[in-house]
């Protein structure tokens, strides 16, 4: 009976020893299966080693009963980077430092780091450094008070202020990060790089270091001597002085302003401009507005296209001009003088509220304050027109002093009526200006007019005076009236109205572009050219030859 009690208790030992195997093999299998947490990768032998202190001790009752506390020349090793500073707490079991007085930390040949105190975990491999922080990698130096670098990432962080001295660029933060395997930087808040004598103020900004390149983001100024530019996504290289301007930049001066979608500038170089550029001069009150601008700020050359306007507001009333391209030169003639070409072709349209032209193409010279017009110009002024094969027009401050036009010069004038038309044609016409109103005309060769007598009373038409001659003047009072002609040798005959012959009516090569005309600043858009046929046939002109004076 013992026995088989006893052999029971043994089985039932058995059973529950059985039971408790398989309960822990199962336990171990799902161990090995469950899925593990990823930490830090670290490479292997990452203990910290303590290499030398002149006193070690412990503290048992004291603040750190698990630290070495060591004094005096205190040296560790982690990894092949050194640690030294005069006093520590070592904490062996975390494997982690608080180093104290004079704290230097040097990895390799290109990094080392210096501070008043610091925390090194080893574990993590963390450095914080704190007071007086000074990282020197290759030939950048960061200085701030608060940096935490990770050796792990090579990553170092400041985040109570801080600068980073790279050459000639010294950068200014609230908050940063530098990427000592990229050396890249991010500099946040309150951010200011002084380049030479370039500064430039963000709110945060991405700097390669390697390239000496920076990138602004937000609300950004670059001052550049008299030059600003202003920008909320650039990028600007402090070497060249060269900056790639995005979203509505604009580069300022003393006098002039360049602003547009896109602008590529290069200090005391060639600029460029795409998408709506503005081009101010604030000195001499005009503007140039363009899809695409080429200006080059050292030799004051520049290229318009794509929808370029030129804008004149230095009188009472604005002038605008448009054509396909527009280009500009400037030429030195001493130190103290230049003067400045501007070309306007093809496809030219001018409006003025008191004038209006077209043309293929304009030239104007700020030397002799002179625009020429070629190729089938034609300038209206009021309820007169005036073409030619060519048209020189002379400016006094923007105002028209002297007009000359050059090969089959034709001037029409419309009477009140809109039906009748005052003309005079000939090879040439010289017309003088005060004040913006003609005081004297001067036709010269092959001249013929029609001109319209009206009565002093009603100003009503009562006949039609028809006039050839060789060179005629004619002199105009007020409103444009006119108060006398002076001509030498003529044959004119006067029709009264109801005996004019229709023949008589208009001169041959009579001809009235009204609808050509540009009728608003927004109309210099249409391009309206005269018809096929209707252009001027140029004029071969044959001149003497050179007399022979001897044998």
């Amino acid at each position: 009976m013992i026995n088989k009690r006893l052999n029971n208790h043994i089985r039932g030992h058995r059973i529950i020893s059985v039971m408790v195997l398989c309960l822990f093999g199962f336990c171990l299998m799902q161990a090995m299966q469950a899925p593990k947490k990823h930490a830090r990768k670290r490479p292997h032998g990452d203990r910290v080693y303590l290499l030398h202190a002149d006193e070690l001790y412990y503290d048992m009752f004291g603040n750190n009963p698990d630290a070495q506390i060591l004094k005096g020349k205190v040296s560790f090793l982690h990894q092949g980077s050194h640690l030294t500073c005069d006093s520590a707490y070592f904490y062996q079991a975390s494997n982690s430092v608080k180093a104290f007085g004079h704290v230097h930390y040097r990895q390799g040949d290109t990094l080392s780091l210096t501070c008043d105190r610091a925390e090194y975990d080893g574990q993590m491999q963390m450095m914080r450094a704190r007071k007086n922080v000074v990282l020197h990698h290759r030939r950048q130096t960061l200085r701030t008070d608060s940096l935490d670098f990770d050796r792990l990432y090579n990553m170092a962080n400041f985040f109570d202020g801080g600068t980073l001295i790279d050459g000639k660029d010294k950068l200014v933060a609230d908050w940063g990060e530098y990427h000592t395997e990229t050396r890249e930087a991010k500099f946040v808040y309150n951010v200011k790089l002084r380049s030479g004598k370039d500064v430039v103020t963000t709110d945060t900004l991405y700097y390669d270091v390697r390239k000496s390149k920076a990138h602004m983001v937000g609300p950004s100024k670059i001052v550049s001597g008299a030059s600003v530019v202003k920008t909320e996504d650039g990028y600007y290289d402090t070497k060249t002085d060269r900056a790639q301007l995005y979203g509505r930049s604009t580069v300022m001066d003393k006098d002039k302003t360049l602003t547009g979608d896109t602008l590529y500038y290069v200090k005391d170089g060639e600029s460029t401009g795409y998408g709506n550029v503005v081009y101010v001069d604030k000195k001499n009150k005009n503007s140039l507005t363009c899809n695409y601008l080429r200006y080059n700020e050292k030799t004051g050359n520049g290229f318009a296209t794509r929808n370029p306007v030129a804008i004149d507001y230095s009188q009472k009333d604005t002038l605008w001009v448009h054509s396909d391209t527009m280009r500009i030169n400037t030429f030195h003639i001493n130190t103290d003088s230049v003067y400045r070409k501007v070309h306007a072709y093809p496809k030219v349209r001018a409006y003025r509220l008191d004038m209006q032209a077209i043309c293929d193409s304009l030239v104007f010279n700020s030397q002799d304050s002179c625009m020429t017009m070629y190729k089938d110009p034609i300038v209206w002024n009021g309820n007169r027109q005036l073409l030619g094969e060519k048209i020189l027009v002379f400016m006094n401050d923007s105002t028209v002093r002297f007009a000359h036009v050059i090969g089959q010069a034709l001037s029409v004038e419309q009477m009140p009526d809109s039906v009748h038309f005052n003309q005079i044609s000939s090879s040439e016409m010289k017309s003088y200006f005060e004040k913006g109103e003609i005081k004297q005309g001067e036709s010269i060769g092959n001249v013929q007019t029609i001109y319209y007598m009206t009565d002093d009373k009603d100003s009503s038409l009562i006949g039609l005076n028809y006039l050839e001659t060789d060179t005629m003047r004619m002199y105009m009072g007020p409103g444009r009236k006119m108060e006398k002609i002076w001509t030498n040798k003529f044959t004119s005959t006067m029709y009264p109205m109801t005996q004019i012959p229709p023949a008589k009516y208009k001169l041959n090569n009579f001809a009235w572009f009204e609808d050509l005309r540009p009728k608003d600043k927004n109309d210099i858009f249409v391009w309206r050219g005269k018809s096929k046929g209707s252009e001027l046939k140029k004029i071969k002109r044959h001149e003497a030859p050179l007399q022979k004076l001897t044998d």
